[in-house]
């Protein structure tokens, strides 16, 4: 084994004993989690918010296919979706000193759900679907817990990918991959009750596949990336319907790259032995100014600007990072990007430039297989 190998796996070995006894680096303040959907478990690491430097702190188990992860907004809980049979979510308390996770609840879910996220009050969990075209909505109890079984269920188009609620939670958005829309709901918080909007889709062009969503910090814009096209679409967001208008949209996979479109669910399997573009996941900084997109084929991390005055992005570069990138995170900061590969065993870790948005590699760390959803709590 190469010396830095053997050096990194002692490092690896002795955090998760800390982690076992109660212990953990002191100044630990930010920690990051990564789910592994074929070990079944949760790798755990320590931030250093100096040097971008990552300390293992063992693994949490959790069961097969552990995929889409989500926090509470108070930053107590973390809560993880198993898309393998029965399908749950199991609630996690993260323990502030150590960043430990100790599991304190198990809720059923009424499918497979690839994404997960809360509302603003902490007090609903919002789930969707993918094989089972619906989203689903659990209470969470006053304690931070998912305990009981989903209080709504809704259908909707084909391949329900992702679901969020807008900062003034008033409004929820939901992806549907195979049916190209974006499904528009308002939301009651007292009642935890989502009810379609008017009109309760928009429709977007055939073959963009709408996977991820992400809200600008001001909520006034909200950027979807599609799959299949690669594509981000920037819609305005009409501030007291709720309703998104369609603006315009922007590549992310350069030409030189050679892809051509992915094809839709269902579809026949190609012939023509060209590569597909497989867009997935996509994150904004903090204060808005840059966008960052996953592309699974070419195993890139494209970068985007965000235009201050109309909210419109604009491709800058692409970096190459893990294998088949799942998930991307970047800290409450803005100064950390943190990435997984689902055919990788690293995680890598970027510092972001202030300035241009720019991406520097710093380390890559051991993680699990099938690594694929990164969360990044930052404690007080």
């Amino acid at each position: 084994m190469h010396s830095a190998l053997r050096v990194l796996a002692g490092v690896f070995v002795m955090a998760s004993s800390l982690t076992a006894s109660g212990a953990a680096p002191a100044a630990a303040k930010t920690f990051v989690y990564v789910s592994n959907a074929d070990d079944g478990d949760i790798d755990g690491y320590a931030l250093d918010q100096t040097t971008g430097a990552l300390t293992p702190l063992g693994k949490t188990q959790a069961g097969p296919k552990v995929m889409p992860m989500t926090l509470s907004p108070d930053k107590r809980h973390l809560y993880a979706v198993i898309r393998s049979e029965p399908f749950t979510v199991l609630t996690y308390a993260i323990d502030p000193a150590s960043g430990a996770l100790r599991q304190e609840a198990t809720a059923p879910l009424p499918d497979s759900m690839a994404y997960a996220s809360t509302d603003a009050t902490g007090r609903v969990l919002f789930t969707a679907s993918y094989g089972g075209d619906k989203v689903a909505v659990s209470p969470i109890e006053a304690d931070g817990l998912v305990k009981a079984e989903a209080s709504q269920v809704i259908p909707t188009g084909k391949n329900a990918h992702a679901i969020r609620a807008d900062r003034s939670n008033r409004f929820v958005y939901a992806t549907n991959l195979g049916s190209d829309q974006i499904v528009q709901f308002r939301f009651d918080a007292a009642t935890g009750k989502l009810t379609p909007n008017d009109p309760p889709v928009v429709k977007v062009a055939a073959g963009n596949g709408p996977r991820h969503p992400v809200l600008s910090p001001d909520d006034k814009t909200l950027y979807v990336l599609c799959e299949l096209s690669g594509n981000i679409l920037h819609f305005a967001v009409d501030p007291d319907k709720g309703t998104l208008t369609l603006l315009d949209s922007t590549g992310t996979v350069p030409a030189e790259a050679g892809l051509v479109p992915g094809l839709p669910p269902g579809a026949p399997a190609a012939t023509d032995g060209k590569a597909r573009i497989w867009a997935a996941d996509l994150q904004a900084t903090p204060d808005g100014r840059f966008l960052y997109a996953t592309e699974r084929t070419t195993s890139r991390i494209a970068l985007l600007s965000v235009d201050p005055a109309t909210g419109k992005p604009a491709y800058v570069a692409n970096y190459p990072t893990e294998t088949q990138p799942r998930g991307i995170r970047i800290d409450a900061s803005g100064t950390w990007l943190v990435a997984s590969g689902e055919k990788s065993d690293r995680l890598a870790v970027y510092r972001i430039d202030q300035a241009s948005g720019a991406l520097t590699p710093l380390g890559r760390y051991p993680v699990g297989r099938d690594a694929n959803w990164v969360e990044i709590v930052e404690l007080p």
